[in-house]
């Protein structure tokens, strides 16, 4: 009797032990995450709204094997321990046909949602597809340099150097490219990220749904500068961004091509400027110098360097 007693206040003991390091463990997490702004969960834009949305989803969906699993796990592992003698021996317990169903059936239910709406997610959050809207998106050239980000208004003569203007609720065409390494390029609050590569143009589509500023930055390690390479996304009014634009393409400074030759060397902790843009063919040069036979290793070199 005393034996029986005994044994039971160990095993309560090691539950409640079990159920504090779980508490703990929560506790921690909540700890470091309070009062932190994690922009892929707290979006301000179409696009980065239905990529959260995603995540959650699909984040659920592996939480209902992931869950029932480790529950399973500890269960079965204290409920068969060494020292658990009333235990019952079933041998032919796993050809039992209703379990063997259900830890199949499910998986592979799962698995079948998954890849429907990665089908139906992949062609829907596609970031060559423009936004549908009945306002006229804004074109943004980006350009991708060691380590600094240029961003190139076309139809406002215009350019920015690490930081982005943009007017609310409208959509943003971004054709993005690279004058140095490999790089990538993501604003976490506003959509997800896309590769700029030298000779190359890749396109990105977003859009925020109020007045803010996010920080956009390189997600593809590219050298010693990387932790710099930074940028704001100022998002306004209209009536504002548009007195802005103005505002530059008559007192910025000229970019021409001869100061991008000089803008384009590698350094670190260059601050924002707005230039005219004389050059009105710019991105298209940087594009097509990389076209020659003779021109690649022109960003390789950069690369490999550091």
């Amino acid at each position: 009797m005393r034996n029986d007693k005994k044994h039971t206040f160990h095993r309560v003991k090691q539950v409640l032990f079990s159920i504090l390091v779980g508490l703990i463990v929560i506790d921690i997490f909540v700890l470091v995450t309070q009062g932190r702004n994690i922009p892929v969960l707290n979006p301000h834009g179409l696009i980065a709204e239905q990529q959260r949305n995603l995540i959650l989803l699909t984040t659920g969906l592996g939480l209902l094997i992931i869950v029932p699993v480790f529950i399973m796990l500890f269960s079965i592992a204290w409920r068969y321990r060494a020292s658990n003698t009333k235990a019952k021996y079933q041998p032919d317990f796993e050809s039992h046909r209703g379990f063997e169903a259900l830890w199949w059936g499910i998986p592979c239910a799962i698995i079948i949602i998954l890849g429907a709406i990665t089908v139906v997610s992949t062609h829907a959050l596609d970031p060559y597809k423009p936004i549908d809207s009945q306002v006229t998106p804004v074109n943004v050239q980006v350009v991708s340099l060691n380590w600094k980000w240029l961003f190139i208004y076309p139809d406002q003569h215009i350019a920015t150097l690490n930081y982005l203007n943009i007017p609310k609720d409208t959509p943003i065409s971004l054709t993005i490219t690279s004058d140095a390494t490999m790089n990538s390029f993501w604003v976490p609050a506003l959509a997800g990220q896309v590769y700029a590569m030298s000779g190359m143009s890749t396109q990105l589509h977003l859009i925020a749904d109020g007045t803010g500023n996010y920080v956009g930055s390189s997600a593809n390690i590219s050298g010693e500068g990387f932790a710099d390479m930074t940028f704001k996304v100022n998002s306004m009014n209209e009536t504002d961004f548009a007195s802005w634009a103005k505002k530059t393409a008559s007192t910025g400074d000229s970019l021409t091509s001869a100061q991008y030759d000089i803008l384009s060397k590698p350094s670190r902790g260059d601050p924002e400027t707005a230039y005219k843009l004389v050059d009105t063919n710019l991105y298209n040069e940087i594009i097509m110098k990389y076209m020659a036979p003779n021109a690649q290793g022109s960003a390789t070199s950069i690369g490999t360097s550091h």
